[in-house]
């Protein structure tokens, strides 16, 4: 691993060498820095580098993941200084060009896999849950909405560390607000400069994997070693080589903007039917030239197999740590018994089954499932229900925290143990908690959906509104 972080780190500071130090990049000419290169310039000086030096004085495997993260945004700005000196190539060509930022996503996702021990964890899980932010040169046409999602991943760790740090440790907390800004910054420099997806030079040569060559190495020096296969990159899947070249083409007529209509033909008002009414009783058609762009049916038609893609087979297996279950379909009796306390469980696309995890683990998620029922004893982070519909679940020994997200329908069953539990929810409807009794029953109480807001003053007060029904 550290091997393959030098040999990355290297590579970067060749480029930088010769784009910087000579003034030349890619086509050889003296140029200055493209605009969108210094304000990327910009980013690294100011949130990055605070970054990078609050992680430092938190030191151990945090430091190491933000020299990591530092030598992946180091390759980005390499592609952009790149994208300021060429044209833009080809999908094929364009995926090897992010190999280097794919690569170092790779890497530092690695490193929190490889650390789950840490005590830092929430640290690691934060950067690497948001790193594949960096993949916004290979989005289009919004950029800038993908880096906010990332961004809303690493929200769960990040408000851990606030929680337990808050009064402890206030490096932390700089940390967390150092680490976030990075991403806000990304996504305003993005929407100044990449609005609708990386901005490529409109004169210089394409972009080839082969022109990076001159520009990456000075003369008399070797190229790094080769490293192993790289992961996908994070650029949009096509089905053919025609289909990026014709929605290409079709983007580049959209672009245009107003000069679009330049090629039409003026309709003056002895052409309209609905003022000459003698148009109507001619028979043929009316109009001439090419026939109007249609949706790409054809493209569906002519391969009627790929409308209905084949159903994933069901699974139910660990891997590393993390218990796999999905496409689950009316299975009543699924069980989890072999668990160990840093083991999550990840539910996926279940329909009309029933899962049993016996024993304490780490955490469970259910995404995309419906009319699933859950049975679990203790879980010592966090329950997350997402995407579902029609799920319940209940507990059997403790749990801290619960979080409903994008869901309607949910049933949650607590236990003598976890009353104390905290329910999150967000865009969900029709939940309900059930309270155990003495007797052993359970009383239903529902979760608020709507809510009055009111400005008295000073700020916003907000409480629950309780319709009669």
């Amino acid at each position: 691993m550290e091997r393959l972080v030098e040999r990355l780190e290297k590579a970067v500071e060749r480029l930088e060498t010769v784009c910087e130090g000579s003034g030349r990049c890619g086509d050889g000419s003296s140029k200055g820095v493209a605009q969108y290169v210094q304000a990327f310039d910009a980013l690294l000086a100011g949130p990055v580098a605070e970054y990078i030096k609050i992680s430092k004085e938190v030191g151990g495997d945090v430091q190491k993941h933000a020299e990591m993260v530092h030598a992946g945004l180091m390759s980005e700005r390499a592609l952009l200084v790149m994208a300021s000196q060429h044209q833009q190539p080809a999908e094929s060509a364009f995926s090897g060009l992010l190999k280097p930022i794919s690569e170092q996503i790779q890497v530092v996702q690695n490193l929190r896999e490889k650390n789950r021990g840490s005590k830092l964890f929430n640290h690691l899980s934060a950067v690497s849950e948001s790193i594949p932010a960096l993949g916004w040169v290979a989005m289009a046409p919004k950029p800038g909405p993908y880096v906010k999602e990332m961004t809303d991943a690493a929200m769960f760790y990040t408000n851990r560390i606030l929680k337990e740090y808050k009064d402890v440790d206030k490096k932390h907390v700089d940390w967390v607000k150092a680490y976030l800004s990075i991403w806000t910054e990304l996504q305003a420099y993005i929407k100044e400069y990449h609005t609708t997806g990386l901005t490529w030079s409109k004169t210089g040569p394409v972009a080839t994997e082969g022109a990076k060559s001159p520009s990456a190495a000075p003369a008399g020096a070797a190229p790094p070693p080769p490293g192993p296969p790289p992961p996908p990159a994070p650029a949009p899947s096509s089905s053919s080589t025609d289909d990026s070249a014709s929605r290409s083409a079709l983007f580049a007529q959209i672009n245009r903007g107003e000069g679009i209509t330049s090629g039409l033909r003026h309709v003056s008002d002895d052409m309209k039917t609905h003022k000459n009414p003698a148009l109507k009783n001619q028979g043929g058609p009316v109009r001439s030239g090419p026939k109007p762009f249609t949706a790409p049916k054809p493209a569906c038609n002519a391969n009627p197999s790929s409308k209905t893609s084949p159903k994933a087979p069901p699974l139910l297996e660990l891997e590393g740590k993390k218990w796999r279950v999905e496409n689950q379909e009316n299975a009543t009796n699924l069980v989890i018994s072999d668990t160990e306390l840093k083991q999550v469980a990840y539910v996926f696309k279940c329909t009309n089954s029933t899962l049993q995890i016996k024993g304490k683990i780490n955490s469970i998620t259910l995404d995309n499932c419906k009319k699933l029922g859950l049975v679990f004893d203790d879980v010592v982070g966090i329950v997350e229900i997402i995407n579902s519909r029609d799920v319940k679940v209940q507990v059997m020994g403790k749990v801290p925290t619960i979080s409903i997200n994008k869901t309607d329908g949910c049933h949650v069953y607590l236990s003598k143990n976890s009353l104390d539990c905290e329910i999150v929810s967000a865009k969900s409807s029709e939940m309900n908690v059930l309270i155990p009794t003495e007797g052993g029953d359970f009383t239903e109480f529902p979760v608020p959906e709507q809510f009055k807001t009111v400005w008295n003053g000073q700020k916003l007060i907000t409480t629950v509104t309780e319709i009669a029904g």
